[in-house]
């Protein structure tokens, strides 16, 4: 029997969980989980409930239950170290170290790690821990990207002609984030279509996975604030409508660089996924940031097609074995729309926003997939709580089957929600098919 834990609590963690039982060796899966996720518990041997900074209790629970390795699902475990700290009571782990996995904690890491070993699709770039000199530098740049220099839910970026218009803004943005933080980024705008493009790196080899394209805006026609995800589709010949083979080429060469060029930074091997979201520009393939974990919603769009035996991918990263493994996908296209509370996105003093503690009933989704993400399972019936609550996928041959099928399954779904609707739409796919042509010219 192997002997898994899994840390982690949203629908990114069911979707793993629900892949390792997939799996055609006999597995004991022990989940560890801030608030009791019912899917994830329904698929777990044990679970322990309880913070992700409880680094010892959690490797109690592992020493207990005698697990071969851990998967780490989000990014705050791996910012608290728990990678090392298992490792240290002989657990290893699919995840990066606290160290490496600063490719997503330390944004100014990533990129001074591409300048400094000349890896091409970085940004113009610098990070200030003072308000002097920003102004110069924007004053530089067509446009302008803000992000302040840490983990903020995937919220933290702010973008010139989306949340503030002119270049005296930004200098006020840059302020009022230094208030918090201890850096902040100011970066070049790129102008172009966003992609995903999760790889499992094993120190030395890189294997990409199917590119997926995310909606962070939290309403239709990509309105409103960002989110963590709204939702995302991916096609059956694993590809993306606006994309060519050399987009994804670019995206899987420039990680591979990141691969090496951490080593030789740090002296230590990567082991986990490296998910770079990239943008396609006119110059070509540009990366927006890595995360050093599966993406959220994207690993609804890639597990349930993985062919290939994920324990065994899973031994395959931590032995350092990967190119002799076949990584195969189903020819399928997905699409997954997030379930949220009405409120989500909308001030606390908002109408709708009594809606994020409000029960929800699910009846019959057909055959689409349902990932828990934020929910509460009471005695009386599951609730939702702040943030995003169920991920809603829909897989078929065809992207228009998926999302019908998505789409349906919501149908299904009572209680005071919200979701977009237009996400795996013909529409929404040719104004970002004709946004991509006008790019390229």
């Amino acid at each position: 029997m192997i002997r898994i834990l899994l840390i982690g609590n949203g629908a990114r963690e069911h979707v793993i969980a629900e892949t390792i039982k997939r799996s055609v060796h006999d597995t004991a899966l022990f989940s560890c989980m801030k608030s009791n996720n019912p899917g994830i518990a329904s698929l777990s041997d044990d679970v322990l409930t309880g913070s992700y900074g409880d680094r010892e209790e959690i490797a109690r629970f592992a020493k207990k239950h005698r697990v071969d390795f851990a998967i780490i699902g989000p990014e705050d475990p791996l910012n608290n170290g728990i990678v090392d700290f298992l490792k240290k009571k002989g657990i290893p782990s699919v995840g990066p170290t606290q160290s490496l996995a600063r490719l997503e904690t330390s944004k100014t890491f990533t990129r001074n790690l591409l300048e400094k070993y000349d890896i091409p699709g970085n940004a113009r770039f610098r990070a200030f821990s003072s308000i002097a000199g920003i102004e110069a530098f924007i004053g530089g740049l067509d446009g302008v990207v803000i992000k302040p220099d840490g983990l903020t839910g995937g919220k933290g970026v702010m973008v010139q002609g989306d949340h503030f218009q002119t270049k005296g803004e930004a200098l006020e943005q840059c302020r009022m984030i230094l208030e918090g933080h201890a850096s902040v980024i100011v970066e070049e705008k790129f102008e172009g279509e966003e992609f995903s493009l999760q790889c499992l790196c094993d120190g030395t080899t890189v294997v990409a996975t199917p590119p997926v394209q995310d909606h962070k805006r939290r309403f239709a026609g990509d309105r409103g604030p960002n989110t963590g995800g709204m939702g995302s589709y991916s096609l059956g010949d694993h590809s993306l409508p606006f994309l060519r083979e050399e987009d994804i080429a670019q995206g899987l060469a420039i990680t591979r660089r990141v691969a090496e060029a951490i080593h030789k930074e740090t002296g230590e091997y990567y082991k986990g996924v490296m998910y770079g979201g990239f943008i396609v520009t006119r110059e070509g393939v540009r990366l927006l940031e890595y995360n050093a974990r599966f993406g959220d919603p994207e690993a609804m769009n890639i597990l349930p097609l993985l062919k290939t035996d994920f324990v065994d991918v899973c031994r395959s990263v931590i032995d350092g074995t990967l190119k002799d493994l076949n990584m195969a996908f189903e020819n399928k296209a997905t699409v997954c729309k997030y379930i949220v509370p009405k409120g989500y996105g909308f001030p606390a003093d908002h109408p709708d926003a009594l809606s994020t503690s409000a029960k929800i009933e699910v009846s019959d989704t057909g055959d689409a997939r349902l990932y828990y993400s934020s929910v509460d399972k009471r005695e009386d019936g599951l609730y939702m709580t702040t943030s995003r609550a169920i991920g809603v996928v829909g897989i078929a041959d065809t992207l228009e089957g998926a999302e019908r099928m998505a789409e349906g399954a919501i149908a299904a779904i009572r209680g005071p929600i919200d979701h977009r609707p237009d996400i795996g739409t013909q529409a929404l796919i040719d104004k970002r098919i004709q946004h991509m042509k006008g790019i390229r010219g």
